[in-house]
């Protein structure tokens, strides 16, 4: 088949199947910019009110370039990869600064802004402006490698760089890229999955080469996974007067400015917690009470936090330099790395 006639057969077929999204019903620049942004390393059910929260707290530019850090993450809390809504607030400040606050249009310009690639500069410049600009993420390239058999992994070079030339000369010979980039992505989201894929529910099922040669649920041939690590880490939960003891993360690690209760890593084999408590809180509690064990995952990481009261004389006033004695309402106000917020849930904070 060609180029053209596939574009068409999915444009056709995302006008009568593409969800209802809320950044579908707008061509404003930020808008979908922010809901791409959002969207990285998350699904759809998950971005959705946050995205909307967003939009109604941040409606422009302007607002997102001048807003409290704290506010920022606050609204990110629970998204996950903090880095991207720092990366959001630099690039609409350089908005601001370079392009008079209005989002550019020059793919290249876009290019250049922190937290973009070149599949969100694509995604940005072909829905948001119609542009017939290339994109590739893990749905794409899903349906890419079965509908034209490619074999090869698609993250070595060689391999990739085909995937990109397959998506580019697409979406030229589409009549609207905006639609046809939007249809790619939602094919693979519906229809074209990766364990169950509906290969009867799919508008291109009869030009699919892997379908043909029975490989489809071989392709994309990402590799061997690699295993997850374990990692173990114990937090504490210091109360006072209605006050909790907790501490911000300095700037360039891990969830960096949000808040978190004492916490250490530990090796799997220690069973005496009562060093790793006085390493965190500068003494040795009376008490050290088990509240619960929250298990997440970090990248390749798989983590178990297991999460102690800490009780006993002079413990609020030794732990004073450790930390910040924040109450209820304070702690409602911050943003918490995920795990550290489920432990707010277990003390009934929210």
């Amino acid at each position: 088949m060609k180029s053209g006639i596939l574009a068409q057969r999915l444009v056709q077929w995302f006008a009568q199947n593409a969800r209802d999204l809320p950044w579908r019903r707008t061509r404003d620049p930020y808008a979908i910019w922010v809901s791409e942004i959002m969207l990285q390393q998350t699904q759809v059910k998950t971005a959705q009110p946050f995205w909307e929260r967003w939009m109604g707290e941040l409606p422009d530019i302007a607002a997102l370039a001048r807003a409290n850090p704290a506010k920022l993450h606050k609204l990110w809390e629970g998204l996950g990869y903090y880095a991207r809504v720092r990366n959001l607030q630099k690039a609409a400040q350089i908005i601001v600064e370079k392009h008079r606050g209005a989002f550019p249009d020059d793919f290249e310009h876009v290019l250049e802004l922190p937290g973009i690639g070149r599949y969100t500069a694509g995604a940005i410049c072909s829905i948001a402006f119609n542009q017939p600009k290339p994109i590739l993420d893990g749905n794409v390239v899903r349906v890419l490698t079965r509908v034209f058999g490619i074999a090869g992994n698609p993250r070595g070079s060689k391999t990739n760089a085909k995937l990109w030339g397959l998506a580019d000369e697409l979406v030229r010979q589409a009549a609207k890229p905006s639609d046809f980039n939007q249809a790619l992505m939602e094919l693979g989201a519906l229809v074209c999955a990766s364990r169950q894929p509906r290969c009867d529910a799919c508008p291109i099922r009869e030009q699919c080469v892997a379908r043909r040669q029975e490989r489809v649920l071989e392709l994309p041939d990402l590799g061997r996974r690699v295993r997850a690590t374990p990692r173990r880490f114990v937090a504490f939960v210091v109360r006072h007067r209605n006050r909790f003891l907790v501490r911000q993360r300095p700037a360039g690690v891990v969830n960096a400015h949000l808040w978190e209760f004492p916490n250490l890593e530990l090796e799997p084999e220690d069973s005496d917690i009562r060093p790793a408590a006085r390493k965190a809180l500068g003494l040795t509690p009376k008490v050290l009470q088990p509240l619960c064990v929250i298990k997440h995952s970090i990248t390749r990481y798989r983590i178990a936090l297991e999460v102690f009261q800490a009780t006993g004389h002079h413990v609020s006033k030794t732990a004073r330099m450790m930390g910040h004695w924040l109450d209820e309402k304070e702690l409602s106000q911050r943003a918490f790395a995920s795990a550290h917020k489920q432990i707010l849930q277990r003390l009934g904070i929210e």
